[in-house]
């Protein structure tokens, strides 16, 4: 990992993206979604404070656990501008997290748990299905192929 002189307050694109990790064209992206912030010089390169790098981490770190990027802007917009993130600040914000990531665990180990429930079946409506179709409002009158159309004795389907 290439090491930045102290003196150098503000990175390029390409020192940015080596220093995190995360390719160029992520951090464009990222910066088009506010969550981090550049200037440009008058050669119009973009020129982003060190701070970034934190703040990079910071994103990805929380992509990597499946918090959706305007969570993230929203966190970030509690921080002060120009101020790398603390580690009280990560553990304030992501403390708000934890009840959104709990239930998503929950939700992925029942759907782990019923997995072998629904394969194969074909119904779609079985009385336990969470897989496909969690809210079934007919499976205790019929089952999923009962709900096609009837077809008519003699009638053909296709191309005549």
């Amino acid at each position: 990992m290439p090491q930045i002189p102290e003196k150098i307050q503000e990175l390029t694109v390409g020192q940015l993206s080596a220093r995190s990790g995360a390719a160029v064209s992520a951090l464009h992206f990222y910066e088009s979604k506010g969550l981090i912030r550049s200037r440009r010089t008058s050669g119009n390169q973009r020129r982003y404070c060190r701070d970034a790098l934190r703040r990079v981490a910071f994103v990805r770190a929380a992509q990597r656990v499946g918090i959706p990027l305007a969570t993230i802007r929203a966190a970030l917009a509690e921080l002060p501008e120009e101020r790398t993130p603390t580690r009280d600040d990560w553990a304030r914000l992501s403390e708000a997290w934890r009840s959104e990531l709990d239930e998503r665990i929950n939700r992925l180990a029942r759907l782990r748990d019923h997995l072998t429930d629904c394969i194969g079946c074909g119904c779609l409506s079985l009385e336990t299905c969470v897989l496909s179709n969690p809210d079934d409002v007919f499976g205790d009158r019929m089952a999923g192929s009962s709900l096609l159309p009837e077809r008519r004795a003699g009638k053909r389907t296709g191309a005549s």
